[in-house]
């Protein structure tokens, strides 16, 4: 049952890997055994493994994401798994909130996870290949921020799309889920590491039932899983990854 979890002769596409939660991901499915094309905002770091293709765009473009998808093909023709992770964060308090951020937040959190997934999709379908679809979601998408309503959205619109294109794509032989990662050491996070309140850690450690904030390599160990076959009948569900943040109420004292 264990080879269940190999991803051997696998290839995928890892979208927002350069780093963080995405790069991590990319490196799970590389250890499980698939051929891995990473994908980052800029060109592709010095230091980046050998193991990697790479390949480096903005997606926020419409039509950025299809051809991303279609390079990515050109690298691996035998693509068969996607992880839509590339997203950001670019709120402003809500009444000072600008149409311009807000298009630029759903550009990039959601809308490049569509249109990514209905070119991989397309491609798969017509040469009648099954396939899998992870999209990263967040706890942001089941309980909101202060601050956050832009990105709240974006990614509470990312659990129903997940669920959607599970709908849309199981007759092809695509599976679609989702992971939805809480309070993550990562680049995006590393405010509230250095922030100058010392017991903000402390607060969120004591409501996160583990009593820590998690690592990147916490959600890639999801991620593999759920592009494996261990997770053949699994399509349309969104796992949690928060160490408990959203499954208790108070926490500790």
């Amino acid at each position: 049952m264990i080879k269940a979890f190999s991803l051997e002769g696998r290839a995928a596409l890892v979208t927002g890997s350069s780093q963080g939660i995405g790069y991590a991901m990319a490196n799970g499915l590389h250890e499980a055994g698939a051929r891995v094309v990473c994908h980052g905002l800029t060109a592709r770091p010095v230091d980046f493994p050998a193991w990697a293709s790479y390949l480096s765009c903005d997606l926020s473009p419409p039509e950025a994401p299809a051809q991303l998808v279609q390079h990515a093909f050109e690298a691996e023709p035998g693509l068969d798994t996607l992880i839509c992770n590339a997203g950001s964060f670019f709120d402003l308090p809500f009444l000072e909130m600008t149409r311009e951020r807000w298009d630029k937040t759903v550009n990039l959190n959601m809308a490049s996870a569509f249109f990514a997934a209905q070119a991989f999709a397309r491609r798969l379908v017509a040469e009648k290949r099954g396939g899998s679809i992870v999209i990263t979601s967040s706890t942001n998408g089941f309980q909101a921020e202060l601050d956050s309503a832009a990105y709240d959205a974006s990614k509470g619109a990312l659990v129903m799309l997940t669920k959607s294109l599970a709908v849309s794509l199981a007759d092809h032989g695509i599976r679609v889920n989702g992971v939805a990662p809480g309070l993550i050491k990562t680049p995006l996070t590393a405010g509230l590491h250095h922030s100058s309140d010392c017991g903000m850690v402390q607060h969120y450690e004591k409501k996160i039932l583990l009593q820590r904030l998690g690592t990147p390599e916490d959600v890639a160990g999801a991620a593999v899983f759920l592009c494996s076959s261990a997770a053949s009948y699994i399509t349309g569900e969104t796992i949690i990854i928060d160490g408990g943040l959203t499954t208790g109420q108070i926490g500790r004292r």
